[in-house]
């Protein structure tokens, strides 16, 4: 066990043959320390005299390490920096899943580009495909190894000259990496979250004929020294991670296991990074983290010092003990806020029982936050919430959207459901159709339940609900979310809407579309329209343009309208205050 810590350490290090003998003694007590350290001598004089030698741990390797002779500045030669340069080999990216994997995809090309690849948009031109994956749901990962086998026949339609070189980041990396390796030969390298930075290595150990893995997750990784370079530079909005990581536990949920523990990105980071945003044009900004509300900064010893610990919604808890310190998500979406006044923010994905009131009060008096908000019901059943391990009621939840309409009038609300959770019995299913109802989301995210490994649910439940039931009550939460966002959408009839404009509509090239600050699409003509409400001078709408929007139709998840005039964010919160007289006249 002893042999196998060193020669991690060896590895993982990258340091020469002198350090790593000079640091034998930390590193040897360091690995002993989890697995019977009251055996080691700790006196001074027997420290390492009656010790074993460098030499007794290298023997137990797997591998034959020999000592090298090379001066104290010289690097160890099996990892030669020059090995690990791109030399302009051009990379394919490949993103299933979440927000957090488009923003992965980022980060691992920012790594990638700093040393020397190049991207490509065609499969065909890559030197190097990596697909950035997912393994929430049981369908995402069959996606991939489809995929995967049709990138294995093109390796083998790749002339030798030009090898192929196929790699699996993320999720599914971490929580398959045996089965990729072994399973899928196409496969040369995987790296899971946390690993992006150790990408140009594992490409290097790769052209050697290797497979390459890296997937330890790391318990303060948050990248956030590593600019991310977006992957559509010309749209006009982008996702900003600002935390990693879960300690929810939910019964279902592969992510604890897949990402690890929750860690928060610092602020000053953060900041930063939306402060460049800003000033390449991006006019909305998403927040991104698997429990974004829970964010806790403690970089810095003022934020570990400060008296805030966790301010729950009533009724919530968890399954972990109350953290102390930090600076809260409140604190941070103030500041994200004060960035630019033009720039709308939102952030995804929430967890209902992080919205204090502070919060709430933010979203509410803050014009460029958006009243939207993401609250995951999961079921409407409390007998499911409990072997959910949600730690709230169905009644808690109710009381926290009655809550949320109550401080934020004009709230858009969005949900995650699962139906066919281990035991749902057909009461509880209704009761997670009479929530929907009750609540009548802008929007909802349904799936039928999936088993995956390694969760509570897996060692301690019976994924005992056939498959056709889950399918048949997934199709009935459909109707009725669809029925409660037609009617949602019905009252917005007659509303003017403040639309950014994100381009042309994928159906019409005569349309555009946008979105409003409830996150609701919105189908416009494309046309010229006046520059300022009132205004008799007129000019084409182009891609983040913020554009008053009359709403004249719907569907359940779409809403078409006239375009009045351009405005701005802060423009059109004083026409909001003074009324829609002068866009009324504006239109006669």
């Amino acid at each position: 066990m002893y042999s196998t810590c060193l020669r991690m350490n060896l590895i993982a290090s990258m340091r020469p043959y002198r350090s790593v003998q000079k640091s034998l003694q930390g590193q040897f007590r360091t690995c002993c320390a989890g697995h019977g350290s009251d055996k080691i001598p700790t006196n001074s004089s027997t420290k390492l005299k009656d010790g074993p030698s460098l030499q007794d741990f290298l023997k137990y390797s797997t591998e034959e390490l020999r000592p090298v002779e090379i001066g104290e500045e010289d690097t160890v030669p099996y990892l030669n920096e020059d090995d690990m340069w791109g030399g302009r080999r051009k990379v394919y990216f490949e993103t299933y899943g979440c927000q957090m994997n488009v923003s992965d995809t980022e980060i691992a090309w920012s790594v990638l580009k700093d040393s020397g690849y190049q991207r490509t948009e065609s499969v065909n031109d890559a030197d190097v495909i990596l697909a950035v994956t997912c393994a929430i749901r049981e369908n995402a990962e069959q996606k991939i190894w489809t995929r995967l086998q049709e990138f294995r026949a093109m390796k083998t339609r790749r002339n030798k000259s030009r090898p192929l070189k196929v790699g699996v980041l993320g999720c599914m990396a971490e929580r398959l990496k045996k089965d990729l390796l072994e399973r899928e030969k196409s496969v040369d390298l995987i790296a899971g979250p946390d690993a992006y930075r150790d990408l140009p290595r594992l490409l290097s150990v790769t052209e050697s004929g290797q497979q390459a893995a890296n997937v330890v997750l790391s318990l303060d990784e948050t990248y956030a020294d590593v600019m991310p370079v977006r992957m559509n530079a010309g749209a006009p909005t982008a996702f900003v991670s600002i935390m990693r990581g879960c300690d929810n536990m939910c019964s279902y949920c592969i992510v604890p296991f897949t990402r690890g523990r929750e860690r928060s990105r610092p602020i000053k980071s953060i900041l930063e990074e939306v402060r460049a945003l800003s000033g390449q044009g991006v006019k909305e900004v998403t927040l991104l983290g698997q429990n974004v509300n829970s964010y806790r900064d403690m970089s810095e010893q003022q934020h570990q010092l400060a008296d805030s610990p966790t301010n729950l919604s009533a009724g919530f808890g968890t399954i972990y003990r109350k953290k102390k310190g930090g600076l809260r998500f409140s604190a941070l979406l103030d500041r994200v806020a004060q960035v630019d006044p033009e720039m709308r923010i939102r952030f995804v994905s929430p967890h209902p029982k992080d919205f204090p009131d502070e919060v709430l009060q933010l979203i509410r008096d803050r014009p460029n936050i958006c009243n939207h908000l993401h609250l995951p019901a999961q079921s409407g059943s409390s007998q499911v919430l409990q072997s959910m391990r949600r730690n709230h009621t169905r009644e808690a939840y109710l009381e926290l959207v009655q809550h949320v309409k109550k401080v934020i009038p004009d709230v858009s609300l969005s949900s995650d459901f699962i139906v066919g959770f281990c035991g749902e019995t057909e009461d509880d299913h209704n009761q997670t159709l009479s929530l929907a109802r009750l609540v009548r989301y802008d929007n909802a995210y349904l799936f039928a339940y999936s088993m995956r490994k390694k969760t509570h649910a897996y060692h301690k439940l019976m994924d005992d609900v056939p498959a056709d039931v889950k399918q048949r009550r997934l199709a009935e939460l459909i109707n009725v979310c669809r029925q409660g966002m037609a009617e949602a959408n019905a009252e917005k009839i007659g509303q003017v809407h403040l639309v950014l404009v994100e381009g042309v509509s994928k159906k019409s090239a005569s349309d555009l579309a946008g979105r409003n600050d409830g996150n609701t699409k919105v189908i416009i003509p494309n046309m010229d329209i006046p520059d300022e409400v009132g205004g008799q001078k007129s000019s084409p709408m182009k891609t983040g343009d913020y554009v008053a929007v009359k709403i004249t139709s719907y569907t359940s998840q779409v809403l078409k309208g006239i375009p009045l005039a351009h405005t701005s964010l802060q423009g059109f919160r004083y026409m909001e205050l003074q009324g829609q007289r002068a866009v009324n006249s504006a239109q006669t």
